[in-house]
């Protein structure tokens, strides 16, 4: 028997053209990583996961984009601690994250509100080379309380 292929993983992690195909293949990733995992691409967990991967991989390639460096996509299961943690790691470094003052028809400029809004906590930690930006979901249908805001760098 072959254990890599019958051993679950419970991490995914991989690296994409910082484009706007590369964000939506980290969306279609996901959903694929969770329905590998046991949670339905239909259910509540894979749909929040994937829009919250959606506007980080957005953000990764719209404001943290350095020509010819992808970005990276990393989920991790934390059954101890009932968690589906999402990184998006970019090359960039000298832009820090910001909340926009979005108008009612702003196309742009809410994407960390709606990282804020749905996730359970998230944060921002620097690196050698650029920042990661994660953000956290419980696993089960339960739901933290609001409000929420970003954990300490680090």
């Amino acid at each position: 028997m072959n254990v890599e292929i019958s051993t679950p993983r419970t991490e995914l992690v991989q690296r994409l053209s910082a484009t706007p195909r590369g964000a939506r293949l980290a969306r279609r990733l996901t959903g694929g990583a969770l329905a590998t995992w046991g949670f339905p691409h239909d259910g509540d967990l894979s749909r929040t996961a994937q829009l919250l991967v959606a506007e980080l991989a957005a953000n990764a390639v719209t404001h943290g984009r350095v020509p010819g460096r992808d970005f990276e996509l990393r989920l991790a299961l934390l059954p101890g601690r009932n968690t589906l943690r999402i990184e998006v790691s970019d090359t960039r470094s000298d832009r820090t994250l910001r909340f926009l003052d979005g108008g009612l028809l702003d196309e742009h400029g809410r994407g960390l509100v709606v990282v804020q809004v749905l996730s359970a906590l998230w944060g921002v930690t620097t690196r050698d080379v650029g920042k990661t930006v994660w953000a956290e979901l419980p696993l089960s249908a339960r739901r933290r309380p609001c409000p929420r805001r970003p954990a300490p760098e680090g």
